[in-house]
C-alpha cells in the first residue's frame, strides 16, 4: 500500500516534493499519477541528481507515479495560491496538462521551472515562491554585505583622520 500524507491528493492539485536543496513541484491527475516538468535526462526519483536541472534549457512534461517521481523524499498537497487567485476547474487544468505530455518546453530555473509550470496550470498565473525568495534572501545578504561595507569603510576613515 503506498502511504500518501493527508490530505488525500484531489485532481488538480499541486504536489510539492521536498527534494534535497528545492522544492519539486508537479500536478496530480488522478489514479496515483502526476504530471510534472524533468530534465529530458531524469529518472524518476532522481532526488539530488536532479538538481542538474539548473543546467539544462530544456525540459519534458511528464506523466508518471506520483510514488515514482517523489522516490524516498517527502511530499505533499500545497494549493498555497487559492486564497490569492481562484483555481481553474480540475478538468480543466487535467485537460491542459494531460495535453502537454510528452511535449518538450523550454526550461529556466528562474522563469520557466516546475513550480511555474504547475502554478500556470492551476491559475492560469506563472510564478515560483523558491525564485522570489531566493533573490529576496540575495538582495538582503547583497544589502546587508553593502551595509557592512559602508560601515567598514567609515571606521576606517574615521580611523585615518584621528591619526
Amino acid at each position: 500500500m503506498m502511504h500518501v500524507p493527508f490530505p488525500e491528493p484531489k485532481p488538480g492539485d499541486l504536489i510539492e516534493i521536498f527534494r534535497p536543496f528545492y522544492r519539486h513541484w508537479a500536478i496530480y491527475v488522478g489514479n496515483g499519477y502526476v504530471i510534472h516538468l524533468a530534465p529530458p535526462s531524469e529518472m524518476a526519483g532522481a532526488g539530488a541528481t536532479s538538481i542538474m536541472s539548473a543546467l539544462i534549457e530544456k525540459a519534458i512534461v511528464k506523466k508518471e507515479l506520483l510514488c515514482d517521481v517523489a522516490g524516498r523524499d517527502k511530499y505533499q498537497v500545497n494549493n498555497k495560491h487559492d486564497d490569492k487567485y481562484t483555481p481553474q476547474p480540475p478538468s480543466k487544468i487535467i485537460q491542459q496538462a494531460e495535453e502537454l505530455v510528452g511535449q518538450e518546453v523550454p526550461y529556466k530555473l528562474t522563469s520557466e521551472n516546475c513550480e511555474h509550470f504547475v502554478n500556470e496550470l492551476r491559475y492560469g498565473v506563472a510564478r515560483s515562491d523558491q525564485v522570489r525568495d531566493v533573490i529576496m534572501a540575495a538582495g538582503i545578504t547583497g544589502l546587508g554585505l553593502a551595509t557592512l561595507g559602508l560601515i567598514g569603510a567609515m571606521f576606517s576613515r574615521n580611523k585615518k583622520q584621528k591619526q
